[in-house]
């Protein structure tokens, strides 16, 4: 021993005493909202960094990154958190994809398995992500670097598929600013046909003619497509307007994180609702809403038994929570240490299925309304037809007494006219040129997605009285619940940089948008549309299923079960329900591979392929991808899974060392830091102030459990110096 270690050690311990009288010196001056408060001396570095009092490895509590803690920021209330959560998970497809498998897949029936799948599947998950990002304060990057080192790449991966998602999902956005801003006429431009004029006649254009006037005013007007993805055609310069829009609001309202974006939320999470409700009430006391209505919750029991159903089902609840986008952990990351976060996960979840509820009840009333319009357009035709045909092809004596034709005939006694006719006439029926008029063939009409929004919607909204109201109120929506999800993915990009790599918050959120706003360029060429088809399909898909997979078998299996149900019930305060063991350690995890797999085999059987709008048909065609477009599909599943196995090979083979960066520091958890950095070349008995002691102390250990338990070492086999003074406020100095 040096001769003068005993100095030394005197002198050090006086230091840490007189930084403790200090600390307790100004506590009344710090922050409340930091009531725990602790003191921590504690060698820190790569995996062992920064394990918490109960010798549970925890960022906040120690380590290098005990500063950045201190000050990170918080939601103002609860109830901004809980607005942010929604408005990430309640997003386009609550709108556009759940009413579209609700009536694809056996209507009120496919709530059933729906429901099952979000309480074995989507709560669980939901919840593992909540509980991660509050319990270790970072991002996803830092959550799964912290889990396991070698497993990282999960969150970078997650990163990766945020870009890719962000990219298109803001042209989403673009479009329906477009249309917002093209509601303020009357009549709405789609209403109708436009007309040619030459020297001679005027008539309607042809292309419209063959499809209809919201479809062609969709693919002519708005977006100005291409055959074929191989057809660039330039930029659209009114689509890259509004994408640039679209992205300066998300850029606005992000740029100082959760300070700004939480302030939006209380608008862009709640408007949705009001509109949802608003556009229910007017479409119920319309005629035709209750057939919609009624078709919607007509049951198809025998669907259920096929395994499609569920796999759509699980497909949709993995979805529309926003699972493995990394902006689940983001928002949660903010929150207090002892935040209640199981019953966030429960309210959230049945938030979302409610909302996505109400809204196939809005879709499917409107739709029934304009179900019963094209029905009566049907109708009239038809009569037409066979006023033209009495007394030559159709007897005059098979029309009923009491349908007068000078005015408008029913459905109803169309039916009984049409029935009557193809009674007697049987094999000439079909000679007679009738079509087939009936509301349930219009309301099996399965469309989804863009289809349903810019088509189906706005051509049911020109039949509306005051029909730019309610265009402005559904394109505003829309605009709205694009938002909410986009705040919730670009925080699951910038906040796990941001703690990464430590740069300025305003600078890279600036630096993202403008990024993304170029290479979404890509987007708002005239074959952009299918580009957009093209990401939605491949870039999101089995990466977010490979990701949240790993994130399950981290927690459950390389964490630990047991060892994560230690640290909940520290940060709640209860023991969770023993169900979401056995969901996360054996349940969840198996349905998730059989899900990959079916996902996977569904790929292999259905060659890649997009639909694409041919103007000389004025309609869809399916077309397969060529072969570089084969290679965009793969390359960006590839990309987005690659930083996984990357890091960890970096990691398993020592590229990057897991025990990089030894700092000590003192931490105050009422905002007052000290921090001394490590010396590591002393080998006198102050090395045990600097985590170098080479040998533990039986008995004797002076790093403390918040509980009053002594672990026999800190991270690494390093000891550390655990002062919790808000549990043991008259502990000696000597102590230390």
């Amino acid at each position: 021993m040096p001769k003068n270690s005993k100095a030394v050690k005197r002198e050090l311990d006086d230091d840490v005493t007189e930084s403790v009288r200090d600390l307790l010196s100004n506590e009344d001056t710090c922050d409340d909202s930091f009531k725990k408060s602790s003191l921590i001396v504690g060698g820190s570095g790569g995996a062992g960094e920064g394990k918490d009092l109960n010798g549970d490895m925890d960022v906040e509590d120690g380590g290098s990154d005990a500063e950045d803690d201190a000050a990170r920021p918080a939601w103002n209330s609860k109830l901004q958190y809980i607005l942010a959560q929604v408005g990430f998970s309640v997003g386009l497809g609550n709108v556009w994809r759940f009413p579209y498998l609700c009536q694809k897949n056996g209507g009120g029936a496919y709530l059933v398995p729906y429901l099952i799948l979000l309480i074995v599947i989507g709560i669980p998950l939901f919840f593992l992500e909540l509980s991660v990002g509050q319990r270790i304060r970072r991002g996803s990057i830092g959550v799964w670097n912290y889990i396991s080192p070698r497993l990282g790449g999960i969150g970078f991966a997650s990163c990766v598929v945020c870009f890719f998602v962000a990219l298109y999902y803001n042209v989403i956005i673009g479009w329906s600013l477009f249309y917002f801003s093209q509601s303020f006429q009357q009549p709405l431009p789609w209403h109708e046909c436009p007309l040619v004029k030459n020297k001679t006649t005027t008539y309607v254009v042809p292309e419209c003619e063959k499809s209809s006037a919201t479809t062609y005013y969709w693919y002519r007007e708005a977006l100005n497509i291409s055959d074929s993805i191989s057809e660039s055609g330039g930029l659209n310069w009114r689509m890259t307007i509004c994408l640039l829009a679209a992205w300066s609001m998300v850029c606005l309202a992000m740029i100082k994180g959760i300070q700004s974006s939480g302030k939006v939320m209380y608008f862009s999470s709640l408007f949705p609702y009001v509109v949802l409700i608003c556009f229910l009430v007017r479409a119920l006391l319309l005629k035709g809403s209750v057939d919609g209505i009624r078709h919607m919750f007509t049951p198809k029991l025998e669907i259920m038994l096929e395994a499609k159903v569920w796999r759509e089902a699980a497909t949709q609840v993995f979805f529309a929570l926003g699972l493995g986008f990394g902006g689940v952990i983001a928002f949660s990351s903010y929150n207090k240490r002892d935040n209640n976060c199981h019953f966030d996960a429960v309210l959230v979840s049945f938030i979302n299925f409610f909302t996505s509820v109400l809204a196939t009840l809005v879709v499917f009333a409107v739709l029934g309304f304009k179900a019963n319009i094209m029905n009566g357009k049907c109708v009239a035709l038809n009569t037409k037809k066979i006023v033209g045909l009495l007394g030559n092809e159709i007897s005059r004596d098979l029309i009923p007494h009491h349908i007068n034709f000078s005015a408008t005939v029913s459905a109803e006694d169309y039916q009984k006219m049409t029935v009557l006719i193809r009674e007697v006439m049987e094999k000439d029926y079909q000679l007679l040129g009738l079509g087939s008029c009936s509301i349930e063939e219009e309301l099996n009409k399965a469309v989804q997605g863009t289809g349903l929004a810019f088509i189906a919607f706005t051509e049911a909204m020109t039949h509306f009285p005051a029909s730019p109201f309610w265009s402005v109120m559904f394109f505003l929506m829309l605009v709205n619940l694009g938002l909410g999800s986009m705040f919730g993915t670009i925080e699951g990009i910038i906040t796990p940089l941001v703690d990464t790599f430590k740069v300025r918050k305003e600078f890279l959120t600036v630096g993202v948008c403008l990024l993304a706003f170029f290479i979404g360029l890509l987007f708002v060429q005239r074959s952009g549309n299918y580009w957009v088809a093209m990401f939605d399909d491949y870039s999101a898909t089995l990466p977010l299923l490979i990701v949240v997979i790993l994130e399950n078998v981290a927690v459950a299996w390389v964490y630990g079960t047991d060892k994560f149900f230690e640290d909940l019930k520290d940060m709640l305060g209860f023991t969770p329900f023993r169900f979401y063991y056995y969901m996360w350690k054996y349940v969840t995890p198996l349905l998730l591979i059989l899900l990959l797999g079916s996902s996977v085999i569904q790929l292999g059987m259905t060659p890649p392929s997009y639909s694409a709008w041919i103007k000389d048909l004025a309609s869809e065609k399916s077309l397969s991808y060529t072969p570089w477009g084969l290679a965009v599909c793969i390359s960006l599943v590839v990309m987005a899974i690659m930083p996984v196995p990357v890091v960890f090979f970096l990691r398993y083979f020592n590229i990057i060392d897991e025990n990089a960066g030894v700092v000590s520091t003192i931490s105050y958890k009422k905002g007052c830091i000290i921090q001394e950095i490590a010396r590591p070349e002393e080998e006198d008995d102050a090395s045990l102030i600097h985590a170098k002691s080479p040998s533990p102390m039986p008995g004797n250990s002076i790093y403390r459990k918040q509980n009053g338990g002594v672990p026999d070492s800190t991270p690494n086999g390093r000891y550390g110096i655990g002062y919790l003074m808000a549990d043991m406020p008259d502990m000696p100095e000597s102590d230390l």
